[in-house]
């Protein structure tokens, strides 16, 4: 059957509309004009810190603008080059207008996606943690696992990653892991990946080749900025501090470099070692508790603003993924039900089908609660 092209532009075209509607890009576009009059002043870099933000900013906004009005000059081009193949029957331009039709559904699907996300902190970069769980050592190869996956996803796009603090198990794997993703949306897009993972294998590290089940928790955090208030008094903090380790023990640093940072009404914990100095591990341990503590804040928030609305039930459950290698090959997202047969695709990066499910699914239940 000779596709549809009339049809299917149509649907790109209409739900780019409904993007650009809730983009608001005449919105966008006062904007830019706003900060680009401002980046231009001369005495712009006198505060620099202000400047970056200046210029930070402008380059998101334009990076937003041009995402949609981008979408819909290559609808554009794919309409022009449908119009030539057929005027002149050429199969090969028909072709080639095939293969970008596929390429712009799936860049308007994530487009449509990124609307999605407007909440408080979804535009900031994020933190991702991730811990062992139940399991043993299979549950701290898993946290490797799940940590090179989401690192293999940011290569996938291009996002800038800083790995901030690694503590390795003492057999195999990792007891915990903390990385930066350093790209606008990035919490926003990552935070329906938080909760706990569950890997279904034979282990290898069982003598006898039985399945094993184990456990890892995924923790994202919004990046803290210079403009947010969150102040932690000195008399509120612990901090150790300790010798860096690598795999297996063995010592990377000779002196006490690695910061443990505890605030101590919440009993949150932040260690960081991979730094050369003790004074850039406390500095990016003092940043990753910040961004905790303003996330913990906003929860807090929401919760109270549940109860006094009499709405106390719990969005999440505790176990929101499993990656089962034995007996079939499957990974399920058990709030989405997307599923795929291709584990070992997965584990090396391939998540976005999940996280756009998710995203979708995030902002339905959000919906609902309002509604209800």
């Amino acid at each position: 059957m000779a596709l549809d092209f009339d049809s299917e532009i149509k649907a790109l075209r209409t739900t780019v509309k409904s993007v650009r509607e809730v983009s608001d890009v005449d919105r966008l576009e006062a904007q830019i004009t706003d900060l680009e009059t401002q980046a231009s002043a001369p005495d712009l870099w006198d505060d620099v810190e202000h400047a970056q933000q200046v210029t930070s900013q402008l380059s998101r906004v334009k990076a937003e603008h041009d995402r949609v009005t981008g979408m819909e000059a290559r609808i554009d081009d794919l309409e022009a080059l449908v119009e030539l193949g057929q005027e002149e029957s050429d199969a090969d331009t028909l072709a080639e207008a095939e293969t970008e039709l596929t390429a712009l559904k799936k860049a308007v699907g994530e487009l449509e996606v990124r609307t999605l996300l407007n909440g408080e902190y979804d535009e900031r970069e994020a933190v991702v943690t991730i811990r062992a769980g139940a399991g043993g050592v299979d549950a701290a190869d898993f946290a490797e696992m799940l940590m090179r996956m989401y690192l293999r996803w940011a290569e996938r796009h291009g996002y800038p990653t800083t790995v901030l603090d690694t503590s390795y198990a003492e057999e195999a794997g990792l007891k915990s892991a903390t990385f930066e993703v350093k790209v606008p949306y990035a919490f926003g897009t990552l935070a329906v990946e938080a909760g706990t993972h569950r890997l279904v294998r034979i282990s290898p590290f069982d003598n006898q080749g039985r399945r094993q089940t184990s456990f890892a928790a995924v923790e994202v955090v919004p990046l803290i900025e210079s403009t947010d208030t969150i102040e932690i008094p000195e008399s509120e903090l612990k901090v150790d501090v300790f010798r860096s380790s690598g795999p297996g023990g063995q010592s990377v640093n000779t002196t006490d470099s690695a910061v443990r940072m505890t605030h101590l009404p919440t009993g949150t914990v932040v260690s960081m070692q991979n730094e050369k100095s003790q004074i850039q591990n406390r500095a990016a341990a003092l940043r990753v508790l910040q961004s905790r503590l303003l996330l913990l804040k906003k929860q807090e928030e929401d919760a109270a603003k549940k109860e006094l609305a009499g709405d106390i039930k719990a969005s999440w459950g505790d176990q929101m993924r499993s990656y089962v290698l034995h007996p079939y090959q499957m990974v399920k997202d058990l709030r989405t039900e997307h599923e795929v047969g291709s584990t070992s695709a997965v584990l090396d990066g391939d998540l976005d089908a999940f996280i756009e499910a998710g995203i979708r699914w995030k902002r339905s239940q959000e919906r609902d609660a309002a509604n209800a």
